[in-house]
């Protein structure tokens, strides 16, 4: 008899992420969808459930999908299966249609890892202390007893949510009055590849934008033959780079895996700062729900290792800047919480009231094109606008004493800045207008610090940031 996995060994805090085969078998996806639908069965009580199951483009993503309704259905859950979608498909799934929903993906990781990203109806995230717990619980107990069937199974259906998706998108930005605009788009052979050219083109039947798209990797294929899909590593912007500054366009956008993050390069090939994005869309929202008449305080996340750019925008354009630790799921949470209208992160994790809370790269994208759309420069210049500081980027050391080399860091700083543990080690000081600011997070899975520093000048950054390292590698 084969034993049964360890399910706690490859569900994370936010999502379940394993290797195809050993971890995430037919058996254990079968008693996941199981464990999904109990426990969101144990909120409604005896009403009808009904769920939706999207996938990526991944070799194991169909029949994982397929099992997952199985073990659902099993429990008495209607299964709505959306076949090839993005993320943020799925989540548009789960806001408009009132459901909850999953999501087989494993994002930006190599070909042999799958995994899923589970949310309640209206795209509320699940973790492990809301739910996710729970769920792989119930799971490891079917994956031992196997799963007993309810008197009524669930039915199974099919919906193609593509065009209602890029039809809701271009509500939300318009860009048919932009001037024209030539874009280049990595998909990295991800989900990308499918929606771009619904909600930027015309293959959702919607109406041509004053956008010529040049395509790179748009053919979906989940063994990733061009480069990983990790827009965040430098190394698979390449390509994107090169072709931006060979096709002259004014621009170039990398999507992930499963097409929830957007990176942005300008016309010189360069990398356009999640942080300033962030800023601009920040200012975006902020002007459009004041024009829309709305009062009162309106909120606006930023996590803190975004740069101090992002809350001075905030500020400056009259709405409350709310920090956060890092972490997507919880800046949903925060999101709804708050009532704030945006949320950006460092890692280009974009999030939006307008969108149930969720993150959305497509739209963070489109809120880009809006604006340079109407600007009178190269996207450098709209950039550099947002990017006045130097910020050293995240830099991971490995560490044999972590609690060790936190000591060191926090006795050469006394004295020296303000310190906060919202989120590992942060201090910042200076003079206002020679501010710096650096923040250490241990990771939560490995022997390492993260080192994140941001200062006014390039000089100062990089005399803060080799300080640090040398504290963290002592």
């Amino acid at each position: 008899m084969t034993t049964a996995p360890d399910l706690s060994s490859f569900i994370k805090a936010y999502d379940v992420r394993g290797l195809v085969g050993t971890q995430l078998t037919d058996a254990v996806v079968e008693a996941l969808g199981a464990g999904f639908a109990d426990e969101i069965r144990g909120e409604g009580g005896d009403s009808a459930l009904e769920i939706v199951v999207g996938h990526d483009m991944r070799d194991s993503s169909p029949g994982f999908a397929a099992a997952f309704a199985r073990g659902a259905q099993a429990r008495g859950a209607s299964v709505t299966m959306l076949g090839l979608c993005s993320t943020d498909e799925t989540y548009f799934a789960s806001g408009h249609l009132g459901v909850a929903a999953a999501m087989f993906t494993a994002s930006h990781n190599p070909a042999t890892y799958n995994g899923i990203k589970f949310c309640r109806a209206g795209a509320q995230g699940i973790s492990l202390a809301t739910g996710l717990g729970s769920i792989r619980d119930r799971a490891q107990a079917y994956l031992a007893t196997g799963i007993p069937a309810v008197d009524a199974p669930g039915t199974l259906a099919h919906r193609d949510v593509l065009p209602g998706y890029a039809s809701s998108l271009r509500e939300l930005v318009d860009l048919s009055s932009v001037r024209p605009l030539r874009v280049v788009v990595d998909a990295g052979n991800g989900m990308g590849g499918l929606t771009v050219p619904a909600v930027l083109g015309t293959a959702a039947g919607l109406p041509a934008l004053p956008l010529e798209i040049i395509p790179l990797y748009f053919e979906l294929d989940g063994t990733f033959p061009n480069h990983e899909a990790n827009p965040l590593e430098p190394a698979n912007l390449v390509d994107l780079q090169k072709a931006v500054v060979e096709h002259g366009a004014d621009l170039g956008l990398a999507f992930d895996g499963d097409a929830d993050r957007c990176f942005v390069v300008d016309e010189l090939g360069q990398p356009v700062t999640p942080s300033a994005v962030a800023a601009i869309v920040a200012l975006r929202e902020i002007t459009r729900v004041r024009a829309a008449g709305e009062t009162g305080d309106i909120r606006v996340i930023h996590n803190l290792i975004t740069s101090r750019v992002v809350p001075e925008t905030i500020t400056a354009a009259g709405a409350i800047p709310v920090r956060t630790k890092v972490g997507h799921s919880l800046i949903k949470d925060v999101m709804h919480e708050t009532g704030a209208i945006f949320g950006g992160e460092h890692s280009a994790h974009y999030y939006f009231r307008d969108f149930w809370g969720a993150d959305n790269g497509m739209l963070a994208a489109m809120h880009l094109i809006a604006q340079f759309g109407q600007y009178d420069g190269p996207m450098s210049a709209l950039a550099a606008e947002f990017t006045p500081y130097t910020a050293s980027g995240e830099i991971n050391s490995t560490v044999d004493d972590v609690p060790a080399a936190y000591t060191r860091i926090v006795e050469a700083f006394q004295g020296r800045g303000e310190l906060d543990e919202l989120d590992g080690l942060t201090i910042s000081g200076g003079a206002p207008d020679g501010f710096w600011w650096f923040n250490v997070r241990p990771s939560n899975t490995e022997p390492l610090l993260r080192l994140n520093a941001e200062a006014a000048t390039a000089e100062t950054m990089a005399a803060i940031r080799d300080e640090v390292l040398g504290l963290i590698r002592a």
